[in-house]
């Protein structure tokens, strides 16, 4: 919990117990349904929590922001940035029903107020947002294809609306064809743990159609 407090003084006393609350609610459904590496469980909060919020640091969602949270697994990134933008709408979706309880017992034992659920294919979804945020879901190219339908026309974030992706590793060949790539930060340039000298957020902008 240090980690995320690091980084982020300014969270008000409700965001600090709802990301304490965290370990205890992972750490029991993990024993009860893998949504975690066994391996990876005592790293919580740098490789999941943090990560998740490392897509904070490229841009402040506005109130009113619609984020949809695609192939969410346990809940990451939609629960810590639900979190931490509370006056932000987030839709959680995953195609395996049983990460989705997961992630939405561990919303509602939190009290997480702006968070709602599915159990679906991402082609199933058709409902429009402002960005739609993944880990490590899919190809970029493939991602593009799936969620370019679900973005909307209207922008009013500081940066435009589309697909944000915290992806790891080398990712020249990956995108070497996407001529709408608009950036690719370091999270190392934010997080100076060693886990994160590998990691990225790529953020594609998606011109709607009419």
């Amino acid at each position: 919990m240090d980690i995320i407090k690091k980084y982020f003084p300014n969270l008000t006393g409700l965001q600090v117990e709802q990301f304490a609350q965290l370990e205890a609610l992972y750490n029991d459904w993990n024993a009860k349904i893998n949504v975690i590496s066994r391996k990876d469980i005592q790293n919580l909060y740098e490789h999941h929590v943090l990560h998740s919020l490392g897509i904070a640091e490229v841009v402040r969602f506005k109130e009113g922001t619609e984020v949809m949270d695609l192939g969410t697994g346990g809940g990451f990134p939609g629960i810590p940035l639900a979190i931490l933008f509370p006056e932000v709408q987030f839709h959680l979706v995953d195609s395996i029903g049983k990460k989705v309880r997961v992630a939405q017992e561990v919303a509602t034992a939190i009290g997480l107020k702006n968070v709602r659920f599915s159990h679906a294919r991402a082609e199933e979804i058709k409902d429009k947002y402002d960005f739609v945020v993944t880990r490590a879901v899919m190809p970029m190219a493939d991602l593009v294809k799936v969620a370019r339908k679900n973005i909307r026309k209207e922008q009013h974030n500081a940066v435009p609306n589309g697909i944000i992706a915290l992806k790891g590793g080398e990712l020249a060949g990956e995108i070497a064809s996407m001529r709408n790539i608009s950036t690719v930060w370091e999270l190392s340039d934010f997080f100076e743990e060693e886990y994160f000298k590998t990691k990225k957020v790529v953020h594609v902008a998606i011109v709607a159609k009419k």
